[in-house]
Formats: C-alpha cells, sequence, structure tokens
C-alpha cells in the first residue's frame, strides 16, 4: 500500500512538477509578432524619463542620431502590458535625414525626414540601457550603454546639463559600432 501510494505521489509529481519547470507554453506567433514580456525587462529604482542626446555628431550614411528617449514607469508598464503604439515606445531612438529639408517647429528647426526606432527587446535600470528595435529605413539598431547616476542626478538639478550622463555604443544596420556619448534633457 506504501508503495502504491509513492508510485502515485512521484507519478503526479512528474505530471505537474516537470511540466511546470518548463513553463506555460505560448501560442505560436507571427513575425510581426511583438515579443514576449521576458525579453523586455523595466527595473529603475529612480525616474530616468528624458532625453538623451548626443555630444558628439553620431552619424551613419544620410542619418543622424538625434536622440535616445526613455519615458517615464507607466509607459514601460503600458507597453509590456501590450498597449503598443506604431509610432512611440517607451525607449526609442530617433535619427534625423540630413539630406531632408529644414522646418520651423515650435521648438526650432529640425529635419523634415526622422526614423523612429521603436523597440524589440530593452533592459533598463538603474546602471544599463539596452535596446534592440528595427526600422524600415535603418534596419536592425543596437545600443549598448551604462548609465552614471551621479552625472544624472547633476543634470536633473540643473534642468539638463552638458555633461555626459550615458555612454555606450550604437549599432546600426551592418555598419561598425560606434561609441556614443550621451547628455541628458527632460524635454518640453
Amino acid at each position: 500500500m506504501r508503495r502504491r501510494v509513492l508510485a502515485t505521489a512521484f507519478a503526479a509529481l512528474a505530471v505537474f512538477g516537470l511540466s511546470s519547470c518548463d513553463g506555460p507554453s505560448e501560442p505560436s506567433k507571427g513575425a510581426d509578432a511583438p515579443p514576449a514580456a521576458a525579453a523586455s525587462v523595466y527595473a529603475a529604482s529612480g525616474d530616468l524619463s528624458g532625453y538623451y542626446m548626443p555630444l558628439d555628431p553620431v552619424r551613419v550614411g544620410n542619418w543622424s542620431l538625434d536622440h535616445l528617449f526613455i519615458g517615464q514607469a507607466a509607459e514601460f508598464q503600458s507597453w509590456q502590458g501590450g498597449e503598443r503604439s506604431a509610432t512611440f515606445g517607451p525607449v526609442m531612438l530617433q535619427f534625423d535625414d540630413v539630406n531632408s529639408p529644414m522646418v520651423r517647429t515650435e521648438i526650432g528647426e529640425a529635419h523634415s525626414i526622422t526614423a523612429r526606432v521603436l523597440p524589440t527587446s530593452y533592459t533598463v535600470n538603474d546602471a544599463q540601457v539596452r535596446f534592440e528595435g528595427r526600422s524600415p529605413e535603418l534596419g536592425r539598431v543596437i545600443f549598448d550603454g551604462r548609465l552614471d547616476q551621479g552625472a544624472l542626478a547633476t543634470s536633473r538639478r540643473n534642468l539638463g546639463d552638458e555633461g555626459v550622463v550615458l555612454t555606450g555604443s550604437l549599432k546600426v544596420g551592418d555598419a561598425p559600432a560606434q561609441a556614443v556619448r550621451l547628455r541628458w534633457w527632460m524635454g518640453d
């Protein structure tokens, strides 16, 4: 009797325990499906939101990096919860076509043709910003950077500072990776 109970218990563990190790099965996804939530992680303890703008020109062909945007925690929660936009992400990169005509905007002049790169995956925390995305204009874009929390705090106190707060590398398409130094700006 005791052997039968143990055998039944082991069988139950084998069925339920081993299948739970694999995690829940996911339905198959098409090529255009958003990445799984596990592919993107936001774990910042403070507010990192703002525009991170290059101190030095960063160009790939006709495209120039305008900024890296990091949103607020609520924007990351919405994105990870499945609320997606075709034109806005909680972390994204924007490039300008330097050959496009200039137009007047509410904050000055800007190039008329821009490309936003939305995330396919990211890791944003107190020390790191890792981003991967894709756009029709630029192809695959990867940014991997380290945040300097002291410099960011100083910049936030000064409502923007010329100091470097984020350093990293940027790889666009087949072009070689470039070193990037970014300053923080709160935006309008």
